[in-house]
């Protein structure tokens, strides 16, 4: 059984030119601090990894620290600082901001006061977009760079999130983008690297595949790459929808993202769809992958004002670069032979 691959916003396939960039950073010895010959050729790959990064997510003059993660990176912007922000935000969010935000029935929050608030560029269970306001604390751009269109010095917000591998790049390494002129408190203290921001020796081969990936990634947006998986990505609501009168497509009638359909039909638990696709052969999520093997109903729908069973039976399957017709059309007949399963014993 060959499996196929439904999962991207979870993450994504190593890019080749990222692999390529961390195998030739392997071969470096140098410590990126220290100032002999060794030393400098290990900085000068975490300084292309920044400008790259700079160039590609559109953060002319603003400063980059690299994390470990976006969620290092979201507790370095907001530890401390009492922000706001919605219930539909991830849990990196949402462990240091009050949810105290209202999100509307699409998943769209009203910031009222911008400056001390957390709003998210896009869901990572629903695709859907925001536009942000002007002087946004801090947003996070996790899902949106490398699907959309994407440039933080026009996004509105003060500071951003990133993760490496959502657009290609390797595990285990992010990035917090901060404009110019403003400051964040460091939290992991040392040896003062990342410009006093964040101490500890730089993952200099996680950098290097994370600047490559954000440099192709970037490409293929401006390629209009993402235009052909919108197509199979409406093709798999339409046959679903066509197969299932009592489903539910969260965001269908918003801006989303071009690969992300987040559905449910209420009663058909979300885990238990995720279990049986995954025995058919099809890798998917009832979720961000952060929160939905903790079998509970996404806190997102309900913040939503979506009821408890009907959260709880949200299956999210997110298309990729790489993802091909015959796949999605594999997953829609899998999927509907279950769906009819499930009412033939529900009747």
């Amino acid at each position: 059984m060959t499996r196929v691959y439904l999962d991207y916003n979870a993450t994504t396939p190593l890019r080749a030119e990222a692999r390529a960039a961390m195998e030739q950073a392997m071969d470096v010895l140098g410590n990126p601090s220290s100032v002999h010959a060794e030393g400098r050729a290990a900085k000068a790959i975490v300084e292309t990894a920044r400008r790259q990064l700079s160039e590609a997510t559109g953060a002319s003059g603003a400063d980059i620290v690299f994390t470990s993660g976006a969620t290092e990176a979201a507790a370095l912007a907001l530890k401390d600082q009492g922000y706001l922000c919605a219930g539909v935000e991830h849990d990196c969010i949402t462990a240091w901001a009050s949810a105290a935000l209202h999100a509307d029935e699409n998943g769209f929050v009203r910031a009222e006061d911008p400056k001390n608030t957390s709003l998210q560029q896009v869901n990572s269970e629903t695709g859907v977009i925001h536009d942000l306001p002007e002087g946004l604390a801090l947003s996070d751009a996790v899902q949106a760079f490398g699907k959309i269109p994407y440039g933080f010095s026009w996004s509105g917000a003060e500071r951003a999130i990133l993760s490496a591998h959502k657009f290609g790049g390797p595990k285990g390494v992010g990035a917090l983008v901060i404009r110019q002129g403003l400051d964040v408190a460091a939290q992991m203290r040392g040896g003062g690297q990342e410009m006093g921001r964040r101490s500890g020796t730089e993952n200099v081969i996680g950098i290097a595949g994370m600047g490559a990936a954000a440099e192709a990634a970037a490409r293929d947006v401006d390629a209009g790459r993402w235009d052909a998986v919108a197509e199979l990505r409406d093709w798999l609501e339409a046959a679903i929808s066509d197969a299932a009168e009592d489903i539910q497509i969260f965001g269908q009638g918003v801006k989303r993202l071009p690969n992300t359909s987040y559905f449910a039909v209420t009663g058909w638990k979300g885990e238990t769809q995720v279990m049986q696709m995954d025995l058919a052969g099809f890798a998917v999520s009832a979720g961000s992958a952060c929160s939905s093997g903790k079998v509970k109903a996404s806190k997102t729908l309900k913040a939503m004002g979506v009821d408890e069973d009907t959260a709880a039976s949200a299956l999210r399957v997110s298309l990729g670069l790489e993802t091909t017709r015959d796949e999605v059309e594999r997953f829609a007949r899998t999927w509907i032979e279950h769906y009819r399963r499930f009412k033939a014993r529900a009747a």
